[in-house]
């Protein structure tokens, strides 16, 4: 059963969801089922992030290896 409740977002967020929902149905008043169809998609997403995180690895590493290719990446974004 649906809920009311009050959220307040950021501006540039509204304009976000405003622009999605009237692209999507063609009004703006169809905000509510364009948060919650971008809710359930991050959660989605979070779930599927998690999976990667604890699945098998098919490479590895060491700290020394990662610390030194961190830093060479730090150095070229930084140039």
């Amino acid at each position: 059963m649906p809920r009311r409740t009050t959220v307040t977002i950021d501006e540039d967020v509204y304009e976000l969801l405003v622009r999605e929902s009237l692209k999507k149905y063609g009004t703006p008043k169809a905000l509510s089922k364009v948060l919650n169809e971008q809710l359930r998609s991050a959660g989605k997403n979070k779930d599927n992030v998690l999976k990667l995180i604890y699945s098998k690895k098919l490479a590895s590493t060491t700290a020394k290896e990662f610390e030194t290719f961190r830093k060479e990446l730090s150095t070229r974004l930084e140039r």
